[in-house]
């Protein structure tokens, strides 16, 4: 009896067998990696950490399987609490955890890499140094954006990269977005060509590091007039630069990102100081079209029957302001999107990257041109025109601080929150639509009350986030009428963060 209780309990999802890798659930949505190491300590010596915020759960794996012990036993009458709050613990199914791209605790090394998740203001050079200074000396930095927006650092040893990693994965370098996911790198060896926002090697000649401030050689002209205004430094950094005359720009010390007690275990930026005044949140103007960073985007994986500019749009529109889009003769199922800022470009590389669109995989990626030439345009199969100038469009949702604070940046999911409808909008009317573009339908539909009599908004779901990514590209902006007047409407979609209807 006693060894059939013991197998049942094997094959129980909820009983695992005894594992060196311990499940945490109940954590924090701020929870960061050294918050989970500073409460399981306590039990054994923690081997490696990873963090799923979007569950509030972590993974610990031990040292040995004897200290994993411990910590399951010693939180199953005593919760152990991290942030605040109790978390509960229990084996994990896995013996070890799975390292990122391969590696391995024996791979261990002073090179970082950071991917920027939601990162809503353009990252740089400066800001990563900025962030990553405290924790140790800085060699080299390199910025790309193959994936998203990702980051390469080099720290001169390995415990000052340790400690880097323990103390900034998971954080957010602004508050509520630009979050730090950081793994060790690959490479052995970071090799840095040239000193700009993208990349910065600290132990070449040029620019140096003293007393925690990089300091630039002096001008080659002096000090510039006093009416100068930084634009450029404006679009890439999210701050407005007005210089008294006689003085210069330096960027803040490295430790000024940080406040003196964090805020919910996030490492919390510091408003900079006298001539410098941080934009509100999202605020991006056409203003911002003077940005030195790279605005436009490579899209692959278009199917070329159903996708054209104005779909292209409406999936787009959602992450910032589109100026251009130019579908490619040479390169069936690809396609050019000028965007208003490299931060646009950021937030769509970051969110729409391998999703799936009318059975393509979608692949995007940072472009080195400068700005979309129309060019001679085709037309495309479904007899629209490949080239398309969205300039002044007034379905583009970031223009103005107002405007670009009501957008929630999200990846796809499976239910669309839809606004702008007539008040006689009912699901037959959505459905109808739906067979209109022999789209699917949605498996859920509901209606909010009470916010305006002259239009009405809601959630529709679908039964997979590749069937509501086709609906919104196609939908987005449909134009309707309704049966009780002239007026004509235009239905507005985006993603929503309910996971369900």
């Amino acid at each position: 009896m006693e060894q059939a209780e013991q197998d049942n309990s094997v094959e129980d999802p909820r009983r695992p067998p005894p594992s060196p890798v311990v499940h945490m659930r109940g954590l924090p949505t701020t929870v960061v990696e050294s918050e989970v190491v500073d409460a399981m300590q306590h039990f054994g010596s923690v081997k490696h950490v990873v963090i799923l915020p979007n569950r509030r759960q972590a993974l610990v794996e031990f040292e040995s399987l004897e200290e994993a012990r411990n910590c399951v036993t010693s939180t199953s009458s005593d919760p152990v609490y991290v942030g605040g709050q109790p978390a509960y613990c229990n084996y994990s199914t896995s013996q070890k955890i799975a390292r990122p791209s391969g590696s391995d605790d024996a791979n261990v090394n002073n090179i970082l890499l950071f991917t920027i998740l939601n990162p809503l203001y353009p990252i740089t050079t400066d800001v990563v140094y900025t962030i990553c200074s405290p924790c140790g000396t800085v060699l080299r930095i390199v910025i790309f954006k193959k994936n998203g927006v990702q980051s390469l650092i080099t720290f001169d040893s390995v415990p000052n990269a340790q400690r880097a990693k323990t103390t900034l994965n998971g954080a957010d370098i602004y508050s509520g977005c630009c979050t730090l996911k950081i793994e060790y790198a690959k490479s052995t060896r970071l090799n840095v060509y040239r000193n700009d926002s993208e990349t910065w090697d600290f132990t070449i000649q040029g620019p140096v590091v003293q007393n925690g401030q990089r300091q630039r050689p002096p001008a080659l002209l002096g000090d510039h007039p006093s009416t100068y205004r930084a634009y450029a430094g404006s679009a890439q950094t999210g701050y407005s630069m007005t210089y008294p005359p006689g003085t210069s720009y330096t960027p803040s010390s490295p430790s000024s990102i940080y406040n003196q007690t964090p805020t919910n275990g996030r490492l919390q930026p510091v408003p900079p100081t006298a001539t410098i005044q941080q934009s509100p949140p999202a605020m991006l103007t056409h203003q911002s079209t003077t940005s030195i960073g790279h605005r436009v985007l490579m899209i692959y994986g278009l199917e070329p029957t159903r996708m054209n500019c104005d779909r292209l749009f409406n999936l787009l529109c959602l992450y910032g302001n589109i100026e251009k889009i130019k579908f490619l003769k040479s390169k069936p199922g690809a396609a050019m999107i000028q965007m208003a800022d490299a931060a646009a470009v950021d937030r769509a590389v970051t969110h729409l990257n391998t999703a799936q669109l009318f059975d393509k995989k979608l692949n995007l990626a940072v472009s080195k041109q400068p700005e979309i030439m129309a060019g001679v345009a085709y037309e495309l199969e479904d007899g629209t025109n490949s080239f398309k100038d969205f300039h002044g469009c007034r379905n583009n949702r970031f223009s103005s601080p107002e405007q670009a604070a009501k957008n929630r940046i999200l990846p796809p999911s499976s239910v669309l929150h839809f606004y702008n409808a007539p008040p006689d909008f009912t699901e037959d009317s959505f459905n109808q639509i739906c067979d209109e573009f022999d789209l699917e339908k949605p498996t859920s539909f509901r209606l909010f009350s009470g916010k305006s009599e002259r239009s009405v908004s809601g959630l529709t779901e679908w039964a997979s986030k590749t069937l509501a990514t086709e609906a919104l590209a196609v939908l987005n902006h449909y134009q309707m009428k309704s049966t009780g007047g002239p007026h004509t409407f235009t239905l507005k979609l985006c993603f929503s963060p309910a996971q369900q209807v």
